[in-house]
C-alpha cells in the first residue's frame, strides 16, 4: 500500500499528480477514441462523395451507354483515386461486370459486394471484404437520362488505410498529452513549494493539532486580543468582544473604537477609555504577513482601587507629616512646663488640636462615607503643605446612599482636587470643594484660583492622554478629566466648567 508524504504540501502534490495523471490519460484516450471515429466518418464522407459525384456526372452515364465504359472511366477513376488516396473506385454494370478497378486485371469480373440496395436506386454504405481485403465503401447507381439505372459506382477505402490515419494522429496525441503533464508538474509544483513555505512543513494532523491548540487558546485567555491585517480585522476573540461590547458576527474596523481603528502599531502599555472600562493597550505589527496584533487588557477595577488607596496613601502621608509636627509641638510643650510656665504650655498644645478635631468632626458629620471622609482629610493636608487653603464649604453634605459607589466617588472628587491644586493661583492659591446630596440630585463642585478653562480645551481634557500640566501628566497619564467624564457618562450625569469667582468644575449625577 503506497504511503502518502508526510507534510501537506507532499500529500497536496501527490494526490494532484495522480489526479492529473489520470485526467490526462483520460483525456488522451477520449481523444484517440474522438480521432478513430472523426476518420471513420471522414473516410464514410469521402467515398460517399466520390462514388456519388462520378454517378451523377453525365460522362460517365454517356461512357456506358456507348459501350466504351473500360476505356473512357478507367484513367478518370485512378486519377481521381490517387489524388485522394482512397483504395478503390470501381465503376460495374447492373449485373455486377466491372468497367474499372485499381488491379485492370480484375476488370471485367464480377463485382464482390452488395448492390441490391443501390439496384433499388439508394446509395449505400458497407464494411465488407473484397480483393483488396476489409474496406468502407459507399455504392451509388447510375442513372440515365430517361432515369433508369444503367451501372453502379463503387468507391472505398480500406480498414488498415483508417487505421494508418489514426495511427499518425497517435504521436500529436500523446505529444500534447506529455505537454499538458509536464506543465501541470511544475504548476503543483510551485503550489507544493509554496504551501510547503507557509505550512513550515507541518503535517495535516499538526495543523489540526495546532489549529485546536490556537482556538482554545483564544477563547480562554484573559486579554482580548484582534488581529489587523490590509483587509480590516482578520480575528477577535471573546474577552475583546467583551471589553470592546463588540457585536457578534464578523467585524469591520468601523465596529472598533476611533483609537483601534488607524494604524499604529508600536504601543506599549497605552492606557485607553471606553464608555465603562478603562483598558490597557499594546500594539505589535507582523511584518511577515503585514498585520498588526492588538492586546487589550482591562484595568477598571485596578483604576477604582488606585484611586482609593491614593486617598489613602494620601491621608497617610499627612497622618505622618502631623506626627512629625505633633512631635516637634511636644518638645516644645515639654520645654514650657519645665521653663515653669504651664499655662501657656496648656495653651499652646490645645489651640491646633481644637481646629484639627473640629475639621475631622464637621467632614465625619457631613459625610457618611469613610473612604470620602479619608479623601478629603488627606487633600486638605496635602494642601496645607504644598500652602494651598482647602476649603470643604458648609454645604457640603453626603447620606449613606449616594448615588455613586465609593471607588466612583473618590476616583471624580480626588481627581477634581488634583487637577484643581495643580491649576490653581500660585500667587493666590486656593481650592474650595462641595459635595451635596439631596432630592436625588448629587452635586460635586470643585473651584480653584486658576485661570480655568475654554470649552475646547475642556473637551481636549476629559479625552484620554490630555494634560494640563506643565510635566506632561505624566503622573496621571491625562487620565484625570477622561476618568472622571468615564463615570459621568455611565450614569448619564453632566461635566461642566466655567469661570465666575474662579475656575469652577461641575458634576452633576440624577
Amino acid at each position: 500500500m503506497a504511503v502518502l508524504p508526510r507534510s501537506l504540501a507532499g500529500q497536496a502534490f501527490a494526490l494532484q499528480a495522480a489526479v492529473i495523471m489520470l485526467v490526462v490519460m483520460a483525456g488522451s484516450a477520449l481523444a484517440l477514441f474522438d480521432a478513430k471515429r472523426q476518420g471513420d466518418e471522414a473516410a464514410r464522407q469521402q467515398v460517399t462523395a466520390i462514388a456519388v459525384a462520378l454517378a451523377d456526372a453525365p460522362s460517365t452515364a454517356e461512357a456506358i451507354e456507348t459501350g466504351n465504359a473500360a476505356p473512357v472511366l478507367q484513367p478518370v477513376t485512378e486519377a481521381i483515386r490517387k489524388s485522394t488516396g482512397i483504395a478503390f473506385i470501381t465503376i460495374m454494370a447492373p449485373d455486377r461486370t466491372r468497367f474499372t478497378h485499381t488491379n485492370p486485371e480484375q476488370i471485367g469480373q464480377k463485382y464482390i459486394g452488395t448492390i441490391e440496395p443501390a439496384l433499388r436506386g439508394q446509395t449505400y454504405t458497407e464494411v465488407y471484404t473484397g480483393t483488396l481485403g476489409p474496406s468502407v465503401r459507399t455504392i451509388a447507381p447510375i442513372r440515365s437520362e430517361r432515369g433508369q439505372i444503367i451501372g453502379l459506382v463503387a468507391a472505398g477505402i480500406t480498414l488498415e488505410s483508417l487505421s494508418a490515419r489514426w495511427r499518425s494522429q497517435w504521436l500529436m496525441i500523446v505529444g500534447v498529452a506529455a505537454g499538458a503533464l509536464a506543465l501541470s508538474f511544475v504548476g503543483i509544483w510551485a503550489i507544493r513549494r509554496r504551501v510547503l513555505h507557509q505550512t513550515h512543513g507541518l503535517a495535516p494532523d499538526e495543523l489540526r493539532v495546532m489549529y485546536d491548540h490556537h482556538d482554545a487558546i483564544l477563547h480562554s485567555v484573559s486579554e482580548g486580543l484582534i488581529v489587523l491585517d490590509r483587509n480590516g480585522v482578520a480575528l477577535v476573540n471573546d474577552e475583546a468582544r467583551r471589553l470592546l461590547a463588540l457585536p457578534a458576527g464578523p467585524i469591520t474596523r468601523a465596529d472598533l473604537p476611533e483609537f483601534l481603528r488607524g494604524n499604529d502599531p508600536g504601543v506599549r502599555d497605552e492606557v485607553r477609555l471606553t464608555d465603562d472600562r478603562v483598558l490597557v493597550v499594546n500594539r505589535s505589527a507582523v511584518s511577515a504577513s503585514e498585520s498588526e496584533v492588538v492586546t487589550i487588557r482591562d484595568r477598571t477595577e485596578l483604576q477604582g482601587a488606585l484611586g482609593e488607596l491614593s486617598s489613602l496613601q494620601g491621608f497617610t502621608d499627612s497622618l505622618r507629616a502631623q506626627a512629625h509636627e505633633s512631635a516637634n509641638k511636644l518638645h516644645t510643650v515639654v520645654t514650657l512646663v519645665e521653663m515653669g510656665r504651664p499655662d501657656e504650655a496648656v495653651k499652646f498644645a490645645t489651640q491646633e488640636l481644637a481646629l484639627s478635631q473640629q475639621l475631622v468632626d464637621r467632614v465625619s458629620d457631613a459625610v457618611s462615607e469613610p473612604a470620602l471622609v479619608a479623601l478629603l482629610l488627606g487633600k486638605t493636608a496635602e494642601a496645607d503643605e504644598r500652602g494651598i487653603e482647602l476649603t470643604i464649604t458648609e454645604e457640603t453634605h453626603l447620606p449613606a446612599e449616594a448615588l455613586l459607589s465609593p471607588q466612583e466617588m473618590v476616583t471624580v472628587l480626588g481627581n477634581l482636587v488634583d487637577n484643581a491644586m495643580d491649576a490653581c493661583d500660585r500667587d493666590d492659591p486656593w481650592v474650595e470643594v462641595t459635595v451635596n446630596q439631596s432630592d436625588e440630585r448629587l452635586q460635586i463642585q470643585v473651584a480653584d484660583s486658576g485661570p480655568g478653562m475654554d470649552p475646547d480645551t475642556f473637551a481636549r481634557a476629559r479625552q484620554r492622554g490630555y494634560s494640563t500640566k506643565s510635566d506632561g501628566g505624566a503622573g496621571h497619564q491625562g487620565l484625570g478629566l477622561a476618568l472622571v467624564a468615564q463615570i459621568v457618562n455611565r450614569h448619564g450625569g453632566t461635566l461642566s466648567a466655567d469661570v465666575t469667582y474662579g475656575s469652577v468644575v461641575t458634576v452633576t449625577i440624577r
